[in-house]
């Protein structure tokens, strides 16, 4: 049976989606999560061309991934009300918008602003990987679905390397242009290959934000996961917010250079299928809560930066 077109509306496949098809969805949920990531090996430059400090500078990633938080909370539901086809080609004209936005930003308050709206944009990553569950039949869901996702965990590991290294080369203006450019040329393959997705719910916007309630309070394995995953996500976010300055002031290192220590991205995507079969021996807590103090491992080893050479602080971020 062949792959649906443009005009289908998709509601139970009984055919696997295309290759290029797979191929597009996984750039698009690539580039759209790269929005994220693309300021913060650049945070150096931007203090020093827009001559501001590095608190206020530090903003910057702060308020996308705030953006980013609140766009899942009030934008992903939208996605069971109406055609997912539509709402992955609007919010990849308003994410290029937003990152050309901040491009031309003359001061921080500005890029502040487009800071926020491309985080609530990005999530246009969670409206794929949903559309690419709707596209695969049941046998094949897991196959389709990971494959997008690899394309997501790419983005993630890549779009520091290349901004840093383009921002060094060319400026961070450029890179956040090239970034407008590269979510409009996702937008437009897509709007090509992806067909029509029927609605799963009638409920109206209030209703559908309400339904989210109901399974906060129902679900105490729901409350234990946001809290965790929030707290983590504080703990990454504030490495990676201070990095690209840390070493500018510390060490005289480029945008480039705090750009490459996204490479180390690589060893979550490494872990994760180790992790999955400790997961199916010793149980999903376990394996979260042996993460967990890996992490903490790490963090505390950066508390004795403070006392060590220039020369050995290199080592022991990495």
């Amino acid at each position: 049976m062949p792959t649906p077109s443009l005009s289908t509306i998709v509601s139970t496949p009984s055919a696997a989606p295309a290759p290029s098809l797979v191929l597009a969805m996984a750039a698009g949920a690539g580039f759209s999560v790269a929005s994220l990531y693309y300021s913060q090996p650049m945070l150096g430059l931007i203090a020093q061309d827009l001559a501001t400090g590095e608190r206020a500078v530090g903003l910057v990633p702060t308020l996308t991934q705030l953006g980013y938080a609140l766009g899942i909370l009030l934008l992903a539901p939208l996605g069971d009300r109406f055609d997912r086809r539509n709402l992955i080609l609007l919010k990849s004209v308003l994410l290029a918008l937003a990152l050309g936005a901040a491009a031309l930003a003359g001061q921080l308050p500005g890029l502040l602003v487009a800071s926020l709206l491309v985080g609530l944009m990005a999530t246009l990553a969670q409206d794929i990987v949903p559309a690419a569950a709707v596209l695969a039949p049941d046998a094949q869901r897991g196959q389709v679905v990971g494959r997008v996702m690899t394309g997501l965990l790419l983005g993630i590991l890549l779009s520091r390397v290349v901004s840093g290294v383009v921002a060094e080369a060319w400026g961070w203006r450029v890179q956040f242009g090239l970034a407008a450019l590269s979510v409009l040329a996702m937008g437009a393959v897509m709007a090509r290959a992806l067909p029509h997705f029927a609605a799963t719910s009638t409920l109206r916007y209030p209703a559908l934000l309400g339904s989210l309630l109901a399974l906060w309070r129902e679900q105490p394995q729901l409350r234990r996961a946001v809290a965790s995953q929030s707290l983590l996500a504080v703990g990454f976010s504030a490495f990676w917010s201070t990095l690209a300055l840390m070493l500018h002031a510390r060490l005289g290192l480029g945008s480039a250079v705090a750009g490459a220590f996204g490479i180390a991205g690589a060893a979550g995507a490494l872990a994760a299928p180790v992790a999955g079969r400790f997961a199916d021996r010793l149980g999903s807590p376990a394996v979260a809560r042996l993460a967990i103090a890996v992490a903490l491992v790490g963090f505390a080893l950066l508390l004795v930066d403070s006392w060590l050479p220039a020369v050995a602080l290199l080592p022991l971020l990495v």
